[in-house]
């Protein structure tokens, strides 16, 4: 089959490599009919990289239809159209059935001190095949997927994998008081996502902020209120003009969802590329000890959340040893909660907004869609966010 490879830094390619087939009894066999392109994909494509070795598959937002299926598999059946969640979990641990299947105690990955398997995502969270691919082998598929109707096409569907339940539960992490007012960081596709969802559930306010036009004017299409980085010299001046605009507090809550490569961080900026220049021994010791982050996004949403007020954060952090502002976080009494997206936690909240009426736009979400081969340009185009491109979807 035809799978997006990872090979080095800023460096992907689709390559043949060997169909994967059934080897426990509750695997599933998907063929893959639409697959997504994620913000953690450039995660790996950038800074996670000495966690991921030439050859793995990337990928972990997809689609399709069931193929075969291993012999404790009985909720499924060849034909059925099927998302499958980034995570992979039993569905019968303690931990999923509290509803954190992303700490799933039977497929954590306990060398290295981590959560729940993830399709695609470096050695960190098992170094499981992605689906950027035309086929995939799904581990515990009589709990994760999830089974859709015939009819809408991929696009109404395709985002429970991850950006519906993890804009999902950026929101509900943020316990927006009703009426209240949030501010998302980021309008890439989790932030704009966070937006909607958050109109829908009934914030009285939505505060946008980002420093890319196509987001921006997307975000106010939606009618959020938008702030462009761009138009302030410093940070404080768009703290300022944010708090004055929130009857001199600041918002209720507040969504981080950009993560390790915010825009403005510069010194961590310079440590991560430094570390790719390493061998990759040392640059995983490194990493794995004294990993830094781009922080510019986290000290922002600190500095803009009002007392007692909610952090949520749902972009990636994956440093070890990051220089937090205790003081003023402890001073504002500032709630703060995190992590990946409990996917089937929030699925049956979710579906009843997948109807025809399209309430969050899912059918209109994606900027591009382009043939798996070309996968290589997709993650230039994502990555330097060149021709307005904010979601962007492979077909096999």
């Amino acid at each position: 089959m035809r799978a997006v490879t990872w090979q080095g830094r800023r460096e992907v390619s689709v390559e043949t490599v060997p169909d994967p087939i059934i080897k426990e009894p509750t695997d599933a066999i998907v063929r893959i009919t639409t697959t997504a392109l994620c913000g953690s994909d450039l995660h790996l494509y950038e800074v996670l990289t000495p966690f991921m070795t030439p050859g793995d598959i990337l990928g972990h937002e997809p689609m399709g239809i069931v193929e075969e299926t291993g012999p404790e598999v009985t909720n499924l059946s060849p034909g059925d159209r099927v998302v499958v969640p980034f995570q992979i979990a039993c569905g019968n641990c303690w931990m999923c059935r509290s509803g954190l299947p992303t700490q799933c105690e039977t497929t954590q990955v306990v060398e290295h001190g981590m959560g729940a398997e993830m399709f695609g995502f470096s050695k960190l969270y098992g170094a499981v095949p992605g689906g950027q691919a035309e086929y995939l082998r799904v581990p515990q598929a009589h709990y994760g997927p999830i089974k859709v109707p015939e009819g809408p096409p991929d696009d109404r569907f395709l985002y429970l994998s991850d950006v519906l339940p993890t804009a999902w539960q950026a929101v509900d992490y943020a316990a927006v008081p009703q009426d209240g007012t949030v501010a998302v960081l980021g309008l890439g596709p989790i932030g704009s996502m966070a937006c909607r969802i958050a109109t829908v559930q009934g914030a009285g306010r939505v505060i946008g902020v980002d420093l890319v036009p196509e987001r921006l004017r997307r975000a106010r299409a939606d009618g959020v209120e938008v702030f462009d980085l761009h138009d302030y010299a410093h940070q404080e001046d768009l703290v300022e003009a944010v708090v004055s605009v929130t009857e001199g507090r600041g918002p209720d809550a507040v969504i981080d969802a950009v993560g390790t490569e915010a825009h403005g961080s510069p010194v961590g900026r310079t440590a991560q590329l430094a570390v790719g220049f390493l061998p990759r021994d040392w640059a995983v010791r490194l990493t794995a000890k004294a990993g830094v982050d781009r922080l510019a996004a986290l000290r922002l949403a600190i500095a803009l959340v009002r007392r007692g007020g909610t952090l949520s954060l749902s972009g990636v952090y994956g440093g070890m040893a990051d220089p937090m502002p205790l003081m003023t976080m402890f001073d504002k009494q500032i709630q703060v909660r995190m992590g990946h997206a409990n996917v089937r936690r929030w699925v049956d909240h979710i579906l009843p907004l997948l109807t025809d009426e399209d309430p969050l736009d899912v059918d209109g979400f994606a900027t591009h869609r382009m043939p798996l081969d070309e996968a290589p340009r997709a993650y230039e185009l994502f990555q330097h966010k060149e021709d307005g491109a904010i979601k962007v979807l492979l077909r096999p």
